[in-house]
This record gives C-alpha cells, structure tokens and sequence, in this order.
C-alpha cells in the first residue's frame, strides 16, 4: 500500500512536469520568433551557461548537479529544435569521441551532422550550413591538435564554448577470439595507446585513419582487424570490446571547442583565446605575455604553432581566465597591439571547468 501510495505521488508530478515542459516549450517558440524577426542565433551559449549555474543555485541536497544538468541538456535541445532547430557538425563518422562531445554537450535532440575532416567542420559553419561546430583542440597526454589550430587562422567563426571529455579507450573487434594483425584508429589515439600497445600487441600494424569512428568501421568490415575506439563505438559498429581502458594514462582527456557564428557576451565566468605572431626580437615574448600579467589577467595555456608558409616563424595561442569585453582586459588587449602581429581574439567564452 505505502508503494502504491508513493507511486501515485510520483503519477501526479510527472503531469505537472508534462504540462510545466509545454509551457516551457510554447515560451521557447515565442522567443524563436523573436530570434528569427532580429537574425539572431538559436544557440546562446552564454544565456544556457548562466541557466545551468542558476540551477545548480536552486538544489538543496535531493539531485546530484550533473543528473540536472543532463536532464536540462535534453531541455534544451528540445528547446532550440521548437525555435527552428540547430545543426551542430563533428569529426565524424557516427561513434568518434567529437560526435560524443557534441551529443553531451548539445543533447540527443540535436541535428549533428558528421563531417570527415576537420577543415570542413570550419568551411561549415563559415558558410552558415551548421549552427555551431565541435572540433579536438588538444589532449591533455598528446597535446595540441594541429589541424584544428590550423584552420583557426583562417577562419571568421567564432570560438563559443569548450568541452572537456574524458577519453577512455578500447580495443574493439568482430568477435572476443582470433588473430589481430591490424589495428585501425586515429594518430592521437594510437599515440595515447602507444606503450599498451607495444608490450601487448607487438608486431601489429598500426594504420592512421582520420577518426577513431573510421577506424571501428573499418574494423568492423575486416578479419583479423582491430581499432582503438570509444565503447560507444563498439554498439553502433557491433564490435566486441575485447579490452577496456588501453590508454596509457587514466586520467587522459580530450579538450574540446565550440565554433559558433556569434561572439557570446560576458557570463561572470569566461575564458579568452588569443592568437598572435611576434617579431623576432629579443625577449618579444616576454614582453607580449607580460601586458597581460601587468593587468593581472590569469594566462591559462601558451602554445606555439609553425605559421604556414613561413619557415622558422611561429603563431602563438593563448587562453586567459576573463572576458575581453572586461575594461582591463580591453586594455590589455590594446597594449598587446602594439607588442605583436596579427593579434586575433578568437572568441570569449564560458569555462567548462
């Protein structure tokens, strides 16, 4: 009788949350028109970041944050959808840790839309085909994704959001027995699995293929092949996972940027992305990183890259804690003008973490 009675409570909450989500919705399709009468875009990093800390304000102890957070994911998706929807393109094909990092990070509900290369990813939402784009920036045991630092010099998108995941490989085959004489994935990965797979796979070919997703479906299609991929995956390629966590480090992630086609206004907890080239003078460096230390602006990451076409000469990317919509770091920015070349704010956006 007491679970009857407790599931006739839970019976009467599900119709308010029913009728409360409709609301939600009919708000959400007036604030589509809105949206569509003045241009703007359907997806507003900043506003669902300052949604998803207002939340976090309102719990008392009954709901684990991040059980929230995943159900007002799927909210929100729902949300953008009845406002016209957002396709939103990834490093495909389906399976890939991008196209994970897209789902988590925009909901089930999301048009994601596979893109087999990084530089098209960029072309895409360039040319306004895609409402936001999901590209690798680094790994926190490989580094730098070049590719994608590549195509950020050339691009007018904007960098809207990023995505920490957590990146936990397997060895994935047609069936739990058998010869394995190839393995497919991509170069990072493989790189990430280097010293697991020397002492426990010696000999196998190793073969580069330009995503993890590409490699579980070659492997799929092959005998006596293998592919360092995701666990996910192993389902939508019908894979066994003949071993689990292969990565060298446990603690391996991946970061990951949102392009979007809008720079997103200051949310109280913001991180920036510089690129800069210097001139080859003594103590250029220190001179450009020391405008932003001078306004007590907290510098986050500095990596160079080779400037294409220019042997020997190097394009700086920066990260650094604030928005450069912030007076002090206007400033900053104002200074370090004078200290570099090409200086480029590529986007300010709200922290992952």
């Amino acid at each position: 009788m007491k679970l009857a009675s407790l599931r006739r409570k839970v019976d009467r909450l599900d119709d308010q949350l029913v009728r409360l989500l409709e609301q939600r919705a009919d708000v959400a399709r007036e604030i589509g028109q809105l949206k569509r009468q003045d241009g703007s875009s359907v997806f507003a990093p900043a506003r669902e970041a300052a949604l998803f800390r207002r939340l976090e304000s309102k719990l008392k102890g009954g709901l684990a944050f991040e059980d929230l957070r995943a159900v007002y994911r799927e909210i929100l998706a729902s949300a953008r959808k009845v406002q016209g929807g957002a396709r939103v393109a990834y490093l495909g094909p389906e399976g890939s840790y991008c196209h994970q990092a897209a789902r988590e990070r925009f909901g089930a509900a999301t048009d994601l839309v596979p893109c087999p290369t990084i530089a098209e990813i960029f072309s895409a939402v360039d040319r306004g085909e895609v409402e936001a784009g999901v590209v690798p920036m680094e790994n926190s045991g490989e580094g730098a994704v070049g590719a994608t630092q590549d195509a950020l010099l050339g691009t007018s998108s904007w960098v809207c959001g990023e995505i920490y995941l957590p990146i936990r490989h397997a060895l994935l085959t047609k069936s739990q027995t058998g010869p394995i004489r190839t393995v497919y994935s991509h170069p990072q990965a493989l790189a990430q699995c280097r010293h697991w797979l020397a002492t426990r796979m010696p000999g196998v070919r190793l073969v580069e293929v330009a995503s993890t997703a590409e490699g579980a479906r070659r492997a799929s299609k092959e005998k006596a092949a293998a592919a360092v991929a995701s666990p996910w995956a192993a389902k939508i390629y019908r894979l066994k996972m003949r071993h689990k966590n292969v990565q060298d480090h446990l603690g391996n992630s991946t970061r990951f940027l949102v392009l979007g086609q809008e720079p997103v206004p200051t949310t109280g907890k913001d991180k920036t992305s510089l690129l800069f080239s210097l001139p080859h003078r003594a103590g250029a460096l220190h001179r450009a990183l020391g405008v932003l230390s001078s306004k007590g602006l907290n510098l986050l990451k500095v990596e160079s890259r080779p400037a294409p076409g220019k042997s020997w000469e190097y394009v700086f990317f920066v990260d650094v804690r604030g928005h450069a919509d912030r007076p002090d770091f206007r400033q900053a920015l104002v200074r370090l003008q004078k200290q570099t070349q090409d200086l480029r704010v590529l986007g300010s956006y709200p922290e992952d973490r």
